[in-house]
């Protein structure tokens, strides 16, 4: 076993091994499809804390030669594929870990040498027999063995682990940025070596004038993960597997962790957040542990007209629209918001309807880094708002229809500079930020279908909420009473069906002449 020639299943079985692990084996079977083929290009793109590594530490396990791997994945799911016996530890593996070579190398200058040096370096102790004389060029020692290893050419299965480290470490620095594409680019086009290339990292391929000789990559990222949706993070079905294991409230994991979609629907958990929660019994933020508001604030503060206005709208549960196309899959050329947003995408921040082409703040736990990250960025008056929020909440459960409206009044005076504030949807946003503070005991949900129609906001109070579930409409230049009303003749209160107890009907209307709001709330119990 090596450290970058066939280093061998150890740091899977870790994985398969461990008290809490998901089988995402069926990864196995695709890439098995795709083994000599023309397609046999990957690049697999996802945010930190969501599995890359693991990936690529079992694609080592099963394909790498020198280890008998059939234990370790027998009871797995790949094992049921007809493909298991026919690749299983079938290729010789280079494996390469761009953040410990760019460590290593001290600079980003020296990524490249260094990375050479010490893969020819081990290439030399394993084919010895082979490479009898120096070659100091990486893939000219490949080609090498390929070519003189008569009775067996499988040729390399080659994984290359946080292939954009540079570009996300030394940001400016793009002369070494082009030498390590070209590198990349001379290492693996037209190399019938190669029978087999995965690439992990946080960002899709970059685009880089005449360097995108890399288009012979097929990608999966977090805008378009395609076919390997179900391995992007963990399922619906995963986690409430894992909630009935552990004993924990499925919703609020839900609630927590969920968000992220794709094609299809799919719903897709943050699966190391997933994991600490079963360990710790606790749901909160663990984004922290791998990263820092900070990170987040960098970006939110930068100075693009609509960036602010999009965050906020994002904030109240609302989507906004966004154009991925332009984004150069790097850390500092924006030309826009949308390219800002579609980093936050990729960057797991912000979640993407590939469909709709809307990007959206996927659950609580990266809420609450938005919420950290406005709070050091100067953002007084949507801080307020939110630390004001529970004045709101309580008029609303004591039914004080005048104060709800007042409260409401200075919402909107205070953040029309934010927001703007021309429709229902844009009320509806300053409502749900408005009640901010309503998270702690509820789930709220926006647009929700029920009865004959769909409900602006539900509040489906949470397991242990003695509080009164809400349903909400808005009018727009109409009367607080009629919203009432709708709620009553479209059955919307049916959305409650699995809720017993007492029901807030809140009609909110803003008249546009008057530029004031209006409430009216009355109450219900369902048994």
């Amino acid at each position: 076993m090596g450290i970058y020639v066939n280093p061998g299943q150890d740091a899977f079985a870790i994985s398969a091994n461990s008290e809490i692990y998901v089988d995402k084996t069926g990864l196995l079977a695709f890439t098995n499809s795709r083994l000599g083929q023309e397609k046999r290009f990957l690049c697999v793109s996802r945010p930190r804390r969501f599995g890359k590594s693991m990936a690529a530490n079992m694609l080592c396990a099963y394909y790498g030669k020198g280890c008998n791997s059939e234990a370790l994945f027998w009871p797995l799911a790949i094992a049921g594929n007809e493909s298991f016996q026919r690749h299983l530890n079938q290729y010789d593996v280079l494996f390469l870990n761009m953040q410990q070579f760019l460590r290593g190398a001290g600079t980003p200058e020296y990524l490249v040498s260094y990375t050479e040096s010490q893969v020819l370096k081990e290439l030399q102790e394993t084919f010895g027999h082979i490479l009898t004389e120096p070659i100091l060029n990486l893939p000219l020692a490949l080609a090498t063995i390929y070519a003189k290893t008569k009775t067996d050419k499988k040729g390399f299965v080659i994984i290359i682990d946080e292939w954009d480290c540079i570009f996300r470490e030394a940001k400016e620095d793009h002369r070494s940025q082009e030498k390590y594409l070209d590198f990349l680019r001379d290492l693996l086009k037209d190399r019938t070596y190669v029978k087999l290339a995965y690439m992990t990292g946080i960002l899709p391929i970059k685009k880089y004038g005449t360097h995108s000789a890399l288009n012979i990559f097929d990608e999966f990222s977090m805008t378009d993960a395609d076919i390997l949706a179900d391995y992007v993070g963990f399922t619906k079905e995963e986690v409430e597997e894992l909630c009935a294991r552990y004993g924990q409230d499925f919703e609020e994991a839900r609630r927590w962790y969920d968000g992220y979609r794709f094609k299809e629907n799919r719903h897709i958990y943050n699966p190391k957040s997933i994991a600490d929660a079963m360990y710790s019994k606790r749901f909160k933020s663990y984004w922290a542990s791998t990263e820092t508001y900070e990170a987040l604030k960098v970006y939110i503060d930068m100075n693009y007209d609509g960036l602010k206005d999009a965050i906020v709208t994002m904030l109240g549960d609302g989507n906004c629209r966004i154009d991925t196309g332009a984004f150069q899959n790097d850390m500092t050329n924006f030309n826009g918001k949308d390219d800002v947003l579609t980093l936050l995408v990729h960057l797991g921040y912000l979640a993407y309807d590939e469909e709709r082409q809307e990007a959206f703040i996927p659950n609580e736990e990266v809420r609450a880094e938005f919420l950290r990250a406005i709070k050091r960025s100067g953002w007084n008056r949507v801080v307020e708002l939110i630390e004001r929020s529970e004045e709101l909440l309580q008029a609303t459960w004591d039914q004080e229809e005048e104060i709800v409206a007042k409260e409401i009044d200075r919402v909107h005076l205070e953040n029309t500079s934010i927001l703007s504030y021309n429709n229902e949807n844009s009320l509806s946003c300053i409502l749900s930020l408005a009640y901010y503070s309503a998270r702690k005991e509820y789930t709220i949900l926006r647009e929700f279908p029920t009865g004959k129609g769909f409900a602006d906001l539900i509040f489906l109070p949470c397991k242990e909420s003695a509080k009164p579930a809400m349903v909400v409409e808005l009018k727009w230049n109409q009367t607080a009473q009629g919203a009432v009303r709708q709620i009553k003749e479209r059955k919307y209160v049916d959305a409650l069906k699995e809720y017993k107890g007492n029901v807030l009907l809140v009609g909110i209307n803003y008249d546009k002449h008057s530029k004031k709001h209006t409430c009216k709330i009355e109450k219900r119990e369902l048994i």
